[in-house]
C-alpha cells in the first residue's frame, strides 16, 4: 500500500509530458510553435538562422525527428520544396502530409505579397505563390498564431484550453509590441533600401520603406560583377540609406557596394538565432529595428 501511494505522489509530483512532438521547418516557426505549445509541445526545428531556407538538404537526422512528428509547421508557398517533399515521403509518417491535420503551412493564413504575373524560370528562382518570407511583418505573425493554436487544439483537444489560454496571452503581449514597434520605426518611412535578396519584403511593406535595389541580378542568382556596376551607377541617380543582407548572405557583394556608394551594410537577423541578440520573436522584431536605425542615423 505504501509502494503504491509512493508512486501516486511521485507521478502527482513529476511534470505532465509533452502532447505534440512539433517539427519547425525554421526556427521562426519553431519559436512560434513554443509561444503557444508550452510544456505541451516539445519543438525541433530543422535549420538555423545560419542556413538559406531555400537550400536545406534532406539528410537522414531531418528524416529521423520527422517520423516521431505529429505537427510539421513550415512556412509552404514553395520555400521548402526543395527539401520537404523527399523528408515526408522517407519518414513514412501519414499524419504529416498535405492535407492531414498534423501538417501546417503558415502561408496558408495571409496574403503573400509579390505573386508572379507569370512564372518563367529564366527570371531566377521566382516563387509561383508569391513571396514566401512572410515573418517580418508581425501583422502576419499574429495570424498564424491564432491558427497555429487552432490547430494544436484539434491534435490534443484535451489540452485546448492550454492552447487558447497561450495564444491570448501571445497575441496580447504582440499586439502591445506592435504598437512599439511602430512608434519606433516613425523614422524608417520612406527610407531607401537595397537588398541582396527579397526576404525583408514585408517588413519594407509594414514599415513603408523602399527597395531601390537587389545585389541578386534575379532570385535565387549569385551578384555578378556586371550588375553591381550597374546598381552603383543607379544609386548615384537614386541614392539608397543602406545595404541589408541576412547573417547567411556572402557578405562581398554589399560591402563592395556600401563602400563605393558610401552607405552602411547591415546585417538583419532575419529569423530568431541570426544575431546574438534575437533569441526570441520579440528580440528577432527589436533587434531588426534597433539595426536598422542605428543605420540611417
Amino acid at each position: 500500500m505504501r509502494i503504491v501511494l509512493w508512486a501516486l505522489l511521485l507521478g502527482a509530483a513529476l511534470p505532465a509530458s509533452a502532447a505534440l512532438n512539433v517539427f519547425a521547418c525554421t526556427p521562426e516557426w519553431g519559436a512560434l510553435a513554443r509561444e503557444i505549445g508550452g510544456e505541451r509541445a516539445t519543438v525541433y526545428t530543422a535549420t538555423t538562422a545560419q542556413q538559406d531556407p531555400h537550400r536545406i538538404e534532406a539528410r537522414p537526422s531531418l528524416i529521423a525527428r520527422a517520423r516521431s512528428a505529429d505537427l510539421l509547421v513550415c512556412t509552404g508557398a514553395q520555400l521548402e520544396i526543395g527539401w520537404l517533399p523527399l523528408v515526408q515521403s522517407q519518414s513514412g509518417n501519414p499524419k504529416i502530409l498535405p492535407g492531414q491535420p498534423g501538417y501546417f503551412e503558415a502561408a496558408a493564413h495571409v496574403a503573400l505579397l509579390d505573386k508572379p504575373a507569370r512564372v518563367d524560370r529564366a527570371a531566377g528562382d521566382v516563387h509561383p505563390a508569391g513571396n514566401p518570407h512572410i515573418h517580418l511583418d508581425p501583422r502576419n505573425v499574429a495570424k498564424i498564431a491564432d491558427a497555429l493554436a487552432q490547430r494544436m487544439a484539434k491534435l490534443d483537444p484535451a489540452e485546448a484550453a492550454h492552447y487558447s489560454a497561450r495564444a491570448t496571452s501571445f497575441r496580447e503581449r504582440w499586439r502591445e509590441a506592435t504598437v512599439r514597434w511602430e512608434r519606433e520605426a516613425g523614422p524608417l518611412k520612406g527610407v531607401p533600401l537595397v537588398v541582396y535578396h527579397r526576404n525583408f519584403t514585408y517588413m519594407i511593406h509594414w514599415l513603408g520603406m523602399r527597395e531601390v535595389g537587389n545585389l541578386e541580378p534575379n532570385p535565387g542568382l549569385p551578384p555578378t560583377t556586371g550588375h553591381l556596376s550597374t546598381l552603383l551607377a543607379n544609386l548615384r541617380q537614386v541614392p539608397a540609406k543602406a545595404i541589408v543582407r541576412t547573417a547567411y548572405n556572402d557578405p562581398r557583394a554589399a560591402e563592395w557596394l556600401a563602400e563605393r556608394a558610401g552607405i552602411a551594410a547591415v546585417v538583419l537577423p532575419y529569423t530568431v538565432g541570426g544575431t546574438p541578440a534575437a533569441k526570441d520573436l520579440f528580440a528577432l522584431y527589436d533587434d531588426t529595428l534597433a539595426r536598422m536605425l542605428a543605420a540611417i542615423r
